[in-house]
């Protein structure tokens, strides 16, 4: 019961994933991204046995085909899942097993793709796929949510959504956007909050990983956030 767009920047090469769900905890449930090598969710009824080895096939820079061909080999239910990657080509591809509850299905588009199931309708999809490519010059992180965004408002899921995730990798190790909510009456407007409260951060913490002298946290956002600096200053400060 989940919808999902996992997508490769062609500007910066960074992979991501937005996705929510009707289930609680699905942002570690669902999504696997390796950096500079590509990202996936295995969904609807997801197999957590399937994350180990999708970051094992994403990180031997297969194809997404042969990396969804994969998965669903070692699956003993694969038309109770859905699959969707994109590669370290910036390809993608989606499986939609017979046995997803409807409506369910996928979009793959250029360095895309777009899947659900229980959902309201093929416009949930559809209006995911034109928000991400609506704002292209965006950064990923944003594009991804604006497409959950996108799906939410198109309808969703019936039930609604209990939790959202958002994760985006660069050239480290380390993601440079890890968000979860867990458990909300209003997951993506919760996420979308938490992003907006982070996005300025995003350098910081790349920076602060390499050169341990920066500020703390809160002295860094008040020089570099407008209007951060008036709104946590007490008189006189």
């Amino acid at each position: 019961m989940t919808y999902s767009i996992v997508a490769r920047c062609p500007r910066t090469g960074e992979y991501g994933i937005g996705i929510a769900t009707y289930s609680p905890n699905v942002g570690v449930r669902c999504p696997v991204v390796v950096p500079q090598r590509g990202a996936a969710s295995m969904q609807a009824v997801a197999n957590p046995h399937l994350l180990p080895i999708a970051r094992r096939l994403l990180e031997s820079a297969l194809s997404a085909e042969k990396i969804v061909a994969e998965l669903l080999s070692s699956d003993p239910f694969p038309q109770s899942r859905q699959i969707h990657v994109v590669d370290v080509y910036g390809r993608a591809h989606a499986f939609t097993g017979d046995k997803n509850a409807p409506w369910c299905g996928h979009h793959v588009g250029e360095g895309y793709s777009v899947a659900g199931n229980v959902l309201a309708g093929a416009d949930v999809v559809q209006a995911m796929a034109r928000a991400f490519e609506g704002c292209a010059d965006e950064p990923l992180a944003e594009r991804l949510m604006r497409a959950v965004e996108a799906g939410r408002d198109a309808g969703g899921q019936p039930e609604g959504q209990n939790s959202s995730a958002l994760q985006v990798y660069g050239e480290h190790p380390f993601p440079l956007v890890d968000l979860r909510v867990d458990l909300h009456d209003q997951p993506e407007a919760e996420l979308r909050r938490l992003w907006d409260w982070f996005r300025p951060m995003v350098p910081y913490y790349v920076q602060r990983a390499i050169t341990p002298t920066v500020p703390r946290w809160w002295t860094w956002r008040m020089d570099h956030v407008p209007g951060w600096r008036a709104r946590h200053l007490k008189p006189g400060d």
